[in-house]
């Protein structure tokens, strides 16, 4: 993975969407909590309507502060809903791994979708146990593939 570093979320949503359908493959957001998605709503819904294969990740506050209500709290899930064709929220720092290597793999599902991974803070600093097990990489066709197929 390579980083890229850019300032507002609308351009991270909006160079994500061109890379994933430049490159045919995911490109990959962080975004922070529910209003730095909400910044990037507008290119998401380009990328879902073009079939880009994203995977957002979206930071929330951490499990046990979401009583408290905070300032930036929002439904990350919510937001992402109308865009997404695949969310998750891990409940904790061991359960990471596997879902974000099921954001990748469901980014691939023909013909390519938005998944959107919500990582509460608390699955950032407590330990995990073990990177996760390679998953099976969806069969994708461009529609030229298809052409080529039906001669």
């Amino acid at each position: 993975m390579r980083a890229i570093l850019c300032l507002f979320e609308g351009v991270v949503t909006g160079a994500a969407d061109g890379y994933g359908r430049m490159a045919e493959k995911p490109a990959c957001t962080l975004l922070h909590l529910g209003p730095g998605l909400a910044n990037g709503l507008a290119n998401l819904h380009n990328a879902r309507r073009a079939a880009t294969p994203i995977v957002n990740v979206v930071g929330d506050h951490a499990t046990y502060h979401t009583q408290y209500d905070a300032p930036l709290a929002s439904d990350v899930a919510g937001f992402a809903r109308p865009v997404s064709g695949w969310i998750q929220s891990s409940p904790s720092a061991l359960t990471v791994a596997a879902d974000a290597a099921r954001a990748v793999q469901a980014s691939m599902e023909p013909p390519g979708q938005i998944a959107t991974l919500i990582l509460p803070a608390d699955t950032a600093w407590s330990d995990a146990d073990r990177p996760a097990p390679p998953l099976p990489r969806p069969l994708r066709f461009r529609c030229w593939d298809l052409v080529h197929l039906s001669f």
